[in-house]
């Protein structure tokens, strides 16, 4: 699918992934005004976000937000781009946020930062904030925010399933292929050794590139010398690349040339929609039903998702350049694993305080 919603030039329109970060924010800013303007304040103090504090506070958590989930990649899965300095614009790898990289686990605590931060300014201007309170108003909109960024992956092609392996296999009703899978096998034929046994995959895309105009020859030729020649690899690049837009065209020569090609794969993008996105959205909601102590909302939502993504990621390609850790278990796993270790101590941290329940959506009683 084209990864772009509304398209100006190669590289500059409107992408589905920017618009799943707006809705997000715009959707979380509306939940947060329901509860703000209930205007709940607790007998210490402490009071539910001020309905005209709630732009401030947005413009934190936007900020939080997408450094937290930039650096949160770049330390979890491309450190390299940490050191990535250049002198052409923007003269930082950290900065190229179109090339891609964000982390949900990154964000998250991009999210925890802008609440402790944002509750403690607050306090010193004489307007009593508990961060873990502001913490639990972002779970809602957070979870949007997951759906949608899980449908803007599914649009991009990104972050696919593994394999299923036969036609009665969990799934296979609903399996989809992706053509952004032939950059997996361009790493494969450009990594693997001259003396590995493994099949070179790259001429499974011969029908392929010879709807887009390159004949059999001529990529049989470059896929041949993907390990010996940057100038082949580049070149099959490009092809992967016609392909890519020609899928995303509806070009059916494409699409039926690629039908015996590519690999039926489970649409993770999709199930971390519905388990990630909206399932958390759900317990969320129904743990705040009723007004309760700062930080267990979030508490809840945080050990859930750990949880859910831990079985989400069951069925997700590891990131290629990474590939499975111990017991054969994907990284965003064992950052999950560390999220439910924290997530259950923030829980029961928030429980045995002492503070009187505040928030809640549901009606009160008289």
């Amino acid at each position: 699918m084209d990864p772009f919603l509304i398209q100006f030039t190669d590289s500059i329109g409107l992408r589905w992934y920017g618009l799943a970060y707006l809705t997000a924010f715009l959707v979380g800013y509306w939940l947060m005004r329901i509860i703000a303007r209930r205007g709940l304040i607790a007998p210490d103090g402490t009071r539910s976000l001020p309905e005209e504090k709630l732009g401030d506070y947005l413009l934190a958590i936007v900020i939080g937000t997408m450094l937290g989930g930039r650096f949160g990649y770049s330390l979890f899965y491309s450190p390299e781009i940490l050191t990535d300095f250049s002198g052409t614009f923007p003269f930082w790898g950290f900065l190229k946020v179109w090339a891609g990289g964000m982390a949900s686990h990154g964000g998250v605590l991009g999210i925890i930062v802008a609440a402790v931060w944002f509750a403690r300014r607050q306090t010193k201007l004489g307007h009593k904030q508990d961060w873990m309170n502001l913490g639990d108003l972002t779970t809602l909109g957070g979870s949007i925010g997951i759906f949608a960024g899980r449908i803007a992956n599914f649009m991009n092609g990104e972050l696919y399933g593994r394999p299923i392996e036969s036609a009665t296999s969990f799934g296979s009703s609903f399996a989809v292929k992706f053509p952004t899978e032939a950059f997996l096998w361009l790493k494969h034929d450009a990594e693997k050794s001259i003396t590995d046994s493994a099949p070179d995959l790259l001429p499974r895309l011969q029908l392929a590139a010879e709807a887009v105009g390159t004949s059999s020859s001529a990529w049989l030729d470059m896929a041949s010398r993907v390990r010996t020649s940057l100038a082949a690899r580049t070149d099959v690049q490009n092809v992967i690349n016609k392909i890519i837009a020609a899928t995303e065209n509806q070009n059916q020569a494409v699409v039926d040339a690629l039908q015996n090609a590519l690999t039926a794969r489970h649409p993770y993008q999709l199930y971390g929609a519905l388990l990630e996105g909206l399932l958390l959205f759900v317990i969320a909601a129904a743990v705040w039903y009723k007004p309760r102590k700062p930080g267990v909302v979030g508490g809840a939502w945080l050990t859930s998702y750990a949880l859910v993504r831990i079985l989400t990621e069951s069925v997700r390609m590891p990131d290629s350049h990474i590939g499975y850790q111990l017991f054969g278990m994907t990284r965003g796993q064992w950052l999950s694993v560390a999220m439910l270790l924290g997530s259950i101590a923030v829980l029961v941290y928030a429980l045995r305080r002492n503070k009187p329940a505040i928030g809640g959506w549901g009606p009160r009683k008289s």
